[in-house]
């Protein structure tokens, strides 16, 4: 099944304005059709949650109607969006039939067709042979202009997922202890995650000790000791779809090495320095070298072993990328994270990430937890 109805019913207003945009940004990028399918763009653009299958389906915007392209087994699974109030006319094909063929109809006769990023290849190249002709490129440089700039319905959900995530970090002192290992210690996490108001907790990261100098590293059996500093990287999506992604470095006692203060209160001089400089008209590469500077001049730049930061929203990862080289400059509703860390391999790492928007005139936190060290009963 490519969506569920389970999902909060899509505002019709706000889907319409979307297609409109995005059809005239396809224009503006020479695309003659998108093809979009089940994933975040296609969320962002009906309100349809879901995955891609073997079996094609997509919303293809051509030269005439929008039309959603599916299965009839799955079609009542997209009963719930407004379809009809958005002018999206819905194709059903049955097992035996080429739904290629449906798509490269509706898509018209013209010489580019922008994919969405993550089509599965199967249907990629099913698309390049029903539209032989027709030149493919990636529809994300089209969708991302859009997508990257938050209205203000985005960020109240962004701002209601990064207060869940706050709670959890509220209360990983009931859970992060000596004795217990981390994946019992995120098994924990990722119940709290659900009640404390996400729909599901899609990523937990529980780095003790050696392990919380490897950036994406999960969960493992490693015993956590007294004495431990723990990276503790967790995030999910709320019921409408926005992602919380928040990250805070424990200790489990007092830290076990001595260096551990001092350098930490680096790395929290770098967040610091980051997020205040987060204003309209700033570039993305200019925030990443607040933070890298503070890292550098103490000395632990080599330390530093990643981007500043990522956008999100209906994905944890999305444009704009808070990283050298991007000179985008910031505008209002734009929202990513600030994470700059320090990582010392086989010995411990840390790292500080909140979600911050770009407002009017500066920049909004949607995560408060204190950014001290936070010292646990050991």
């Amino acid at each position: 099944m490519s969506s569920s109805s389970s999902a909060p019913a899509p505002d019709a207003g706000l889907l319409r304005s979307r297609l409109d945009r995005v059809r005239a940004a396809a224009a503006d990028a020479g695309a003659s059709a998108l093809v979009i399918t089940p994933g975040s763009d296609l969320r962002y653009l009906l309100g349809a949650v879901g995955s891609s299958f073997e079996r094609l389906t997509c919303l293809v915007l051509g030269q005439g109607d929008p039309t959603l392209v599916v299965p009839k087994l799955e079609a009542p699974g997209y009963d719930h969006l407004p379809l009809a109030d958005l002018g999206v006319r819905v194709a059903t094909w049955a097992d035996g039939e080429d739904p290629y063929a449906l798509a490269a109809s509706a898509a018209g006769n013209g010489n580019t067709v922008a994919i969405s990023d993550f089509t599965p290849a199967l249907h990629v190249l099913g698309l390049r042979g029903a539209l032989p002709n027709a030149v493919q490129s990636l529809a994300g440089p089209v969708l991302r202009e859009l997508r990257m700039r938050k209205d203000a319905a985005e960020i109240d959900s962004l701002a209601e997922a990064g207060a869940a995530i706050d709670r959890v970090h509220a209360r990983v002192g009931e859970w992060l202890r000596p004795g217990r290992t981390e994946a019992e210690v995120g098994a924990d996490i990722a119940a709290a995650i659900v009640e404390e108001g996400h729909a599901v907790a899609e990523f937990v990261i529980v780095g003790s000790g050696p392990n919380g100098a490897s950036p994406h590293h999960a969960l493992s059996d490693r015993v956590i000791e007294r004495g431990d500093v723990v990276v503790v990287d967790i995030g999910g999506p709320v019921a409408a779809g926005y992602c919380s992604d928040s990250t805070r470095t424990y200790s489990v006692g007092a830290p076990r090495d001595a260096d551990v203060k001092d350098t930490y209160a680096v790395l929290q001089a770098a967040q610091a320095a980051a997020v205040q400089a987060v204003k309209p008209g700033v570039t993305a590469q200019e925030i990443d070298a607040a933070a890298r500077k503070v890292i550098a001049d103490a000395g632990f730049g080599d330390y530093f072993i990643h981007r500043t930061g990522h956008g999100i929203g209906l994905d944890v990862h999305e444009e704009p990328y808070i990283m050298d080289g991007n000179a985008l400059p910031l505008e209002p509703g734009m929202a990513f994270s600030v994470e700059p860390g320090i990582y010392q391999p086989g010995r411990w790492g840390a790292r500080i990430e909140d979600i911050v928007v770009v407002t009017e005139d500066g920049v909004r936190s949607l995560n408060n937890r204190p950014h001290e060290l936070v010292e646990l009963d050991g």
